[in-house]
């Protein structure tokens, strides 16, 4: 069986393929310093061992099907429908704003915990995503991207619970992190959650400084628990015990997500209730509007819901950071691309 090479460390792949230790740095190397997939352009490789390694690695497991470009003005938001080994689709999108850019990374196939809002949950759980699956969403994203040198952001928040698949996130972070590869810093990468409290103290434990960020939209279990199902297994009171538990474990700072729905989240009572919950907490609030998604009933709110919802939390002395709306023309919200391939038929020739 050929090996996903993408799934593997330097030296993972050094014992897969019964390669010299630096064969195996080489070609990692290859594949995500220079983000190449072609062995043949692979040149301090011997060509003998390029023929070899042909029918012996499985290379690239995604390919691209399909980028959207966003073209409101300024937005230059791009969104990529990425085509798997078995048939099945998956979405990362880019965003780049002034110096930086942010690659927003899908961690499985579908969801299955059936956000009210979310176009990704409406379609179902199909699988997990590889280590290599999910690398090879930033590979593909940054090959024809000019960063001068930088580094990006890298925020788990695409399709999918990242801690329903903890095992591959964990190792797809620590290629992305090597210094031999993208050699991303631990604090340009973010895991969201939407309180799946296992993961969220799992992810106390590890020896890094990868962010997280909790997906929240609520503050209190009625609401929260219709547009997060989820919470009626972990509800507020234990999610944030347990982000207290990070935060004290860690002495890191997290943050909640927050999409804001015109009349579902978005009055001064919600943000004084999300207030409330703040005590005790190192936690900052990310507000989002909402990005429509095709026959669900939520619509962002207004300006200037958004600016009343902000001044309330930073009222409190509470860092609340009101973020653009962005892909709004390309469907960025996560899952909505997918969808929308799914259920249109291929063109006939």
């Amino acid at each position: 069986m050929p090996v996903p090479v993408t799934n593997l460390l330097p030296e993972e792949i050094s014992e897969a393929l019964a390669l010299k230790v630096y064969q195996g740095r080489q070609l990692f190397r290859w594949i995500h310093a220079k983000q190449v997939f072609d062995l043949d352009a692979m040149t301090d490789l011997s060509k003998q061992m390029r023929q070899d390694l042909r029918s012996r690695v499985f290379l690239p497991q995604i390919r691209p099907m399909e980028v959207l470009r966003s073209c409101e003005t300024g937005d230059k938001t791009q969104k990529c429908l990425f085509g798997l080994a078995d048939g099945e689709t998956v979405e990362s999108v880019a965003i780049p704003e002034r110096d930086r850019l942010t690659l927003c990374l899908s961690s499985q196939v579908g969801c299955a915990l059936n956000c009210a809002f979310c176009a990704t949950g409406q379609a179902g759980f199909r699988r997990n995503l590889s280590a290599g699956e999910i690398v090879e969403q930033a590979l593909y994203l940054l090959r024809d991207s000019d960063r001068g040198g930088r580094t990006p952001n890298i925020v788990f928040m695409g399709m999918g619970e990242p801690f329903r698949n903890y095992d591959a996130v964990a190792k797809a972070i620590r290629i992305l992190m090597r210094k031999d590869g993208l050699n991303i810093g631990a604090r340009k990468i973010t895991v969201s959650t939407v309180g799946d409290v296992p993961g969220i103290e799992r992810f106390a434990a590890e020896k890094w400084q990868v962010r997280l960020s909790i997906s929240l939209h609520a503050a209190n279990d009625a609401l929260r628990s219709k547009l997060v199902p989820l919470n009626r297994t972990y509800p507020l009171a234990q999610l944030l015990d347990a982000a207290r538990g990070y935060c004290q474990k860690t002495g890191r700072q997290l943050t909640f997500e927050w999409a804001l729905m015109r009349g579902v989240n978005d009055s001064v009572r919600d943000a004084r209730e999300l207030v409330a919950l703040m005590p005790g907490l190192k936690a900052a609030v990310n507000l989002i509007p909402y990005n429509r998604v095709e026959g669900l009933p939520y619509e962002p709110s207004t300006p200037e819901a958004c600016r009343a919802f902000q001044s309330v939390v930073e009222s409190a002395g509470i860092k609340a950071t009101l973020r653009r709306e962005r892909g709004g023309d390309i469907d960025a919200a996560c899952g909505q691309l997918r969808t929308r391939q799914a259920s249109t038929p291929p063109e006939r020739a």
